[in-house]
């Protein structure tokens, strides 16, 4: 009789509905990957020999098999949202289990920890005292809202160019006196507690090529002497032969902070041609405390905290995993995966290394569920159902038949 295979294409096609069923349940789910059914045919052992000419007993469920092939990448407006271009899983730490996700909508708990609506935290590669990242086991990503300790100056460099048609000035140098000096400009510098102080050079032509540099901090002279002498070369270049790079400004603090403060000056892209005083640029490595006001994630995982101050500081690298067979994870729900025998070791690294994916941040993944895909599948699986329901129908129809014999 026929009601074994009937029986067992219902229950296969009951399974494949309620898998469509999830599929489609969840196409607007962030990072979602899609199922599929996998059937086998089913035949009863034989005591001896081969099946022959015997027919199946029916089918049944092999296994459900993911999809993790790429969604599509939507922009949002949370610098926390993330999506992954590629291959890899976000590790995630819940209640100090590790388990792994493509679902890349994260936001800060009240201690700073990067989690996602599950609370579980984001893990990745932790920084030194320097802002440097650590490339060691991976923990818990946490972004610090402490103020950024300041950076006393200690080097500056300027690039400029000085008239070679001044004239030689033969009086005695006085800050005071625009008359004792050719040209002049200023930068600022940062003391130990990230006090700003305001340094300026004057430039004395004393001879042809030669020029000497005297310094003020603040409106106050550095000494009565020169900071140093520029000897230039015929060409207008800087006599690196004549000269003794760097000039060192030392600065007098009573303010508390470190003292004195000692910048050095290097002039070695400075130039002498017959055109306007003119400057360039100015660099220095100094800089005042900063407070944090906002971040951003890079394409390599790394978390860049923004300061007030204008500065940058690396928070923290995230990791991603990869598995030699993604669909030998076990699905959790949340969104989230658990490492098996089936799936193989965890492949940990940094996005861009090995055959890992990038991060876009301000950006998630979207479901890769076909949702038209998944409608026609559905009409088929039903008109599958209808057609075993049918086969018992007819199997009924038969035994009636025979129950009715006289």
């Amino acid at each position: 009789m026929g009601f074994q295979q009937g029986l067992s294409g219902l229950n296969a096609a009951s399974r494949n509905l309620d898998v469509i069923g999830n599929n489609i349940a969840n196409a607007s789910t962030v990072g979602f990957k899609g199922g599929e059914t996998l059937f086998a045919d089913v035949y009863a052992n034989q005591v001896a020999g081969t099946a022959g000419g015997s027919a199946g007993i029916g089918v049944s469920v092999a296994s459900v098999r993911q999809n993790f092939g790429q969604g599509n990448i939507t922009v949002t407006t949370n610098p926390l949202d993330m999506a992954i271009n590629g291959n890899g899983f976000y590790r995630m730490s819940q209640n100090g289990t590790t388990v792994y996700s493509r679902n890349g909508q994260f936001n800060l708990d009240k201690d700073g920890y990067i989690v996602n609506a599950q609370n579980a935290k984001l893990t990745g590669y932790g920084v030194d005292a320097a802002g440097q990242v650590v490339t060691s086991t991976p923990v818990e990503l946490q972004v610090s809202n402490a103020d950024l300790t300041p950076n006393p100056s200690t080097q500056a460099a300027l690039t400029l160019n000085l008239d070679s048609r001044q004239p030689v000035i033969a009086g005695a140098f006085d800050p005071t006196d625009a008359t004792t000096y050719n040209h002049a400009t200023s930068l600022t510098t940062f003391d130990s507690l990230g006090n700003a102080h305001t340094l300026t050079t004057y430039y004395v032509k004393t001879a042809a090529n030669t020029w000497d540099v005297y310094g003020s901090a603040d409106g106050a002279q550095l000494g009565a002497a020169a900071l140093g002498t520029l000897t230039f070369q015929t060409n207008g270049a800087i006599d690196t032969t004549a000269t003794t790079l760097p000039f060192t400004a030392s600065i007098p603090l009573t303010n508390g902070a470190a003292a004195p403060l000692d910048v050095d000056l290097d002039f070695s892209d400075v130039t002498q041609f017959g055109s306007v005083f003119g400057v360039n640029q100015i660099t220095q490595d100094g800089y005042s405390s900063g407070r944090l006001t906002g971040f951003n994630v890079s394409q390599d995982g790394t978390i860049l905290g923004r300061y007030s101050n204008g500065q940058t500081r690396a928070q923290g690298q995230i990791v991603l995993a990869n598995f030699s067979a993604p669909t030998g994870l076990q699905p959790l729900g949340g969104n989230l995966f658990a490492e098996t025998s089936a799936s193989g070791q965890p492949l940990v690294g940094a996005p861009e290394t090995g055959n890992l994916g990038v991060l876009q941040s301000g950006a998630v993944e979207d479901s890769n569920v076909d949702l038209t895909g998944e409608l026609v599948d559905m009409i088929t699986a039903q008109r599958v159902y209808q057609a075993n329901a049918q086969t018992i129908k007819a199997q009924d129809a038969i035994l009636q038949t025979l129950v009715n014999l006289r």
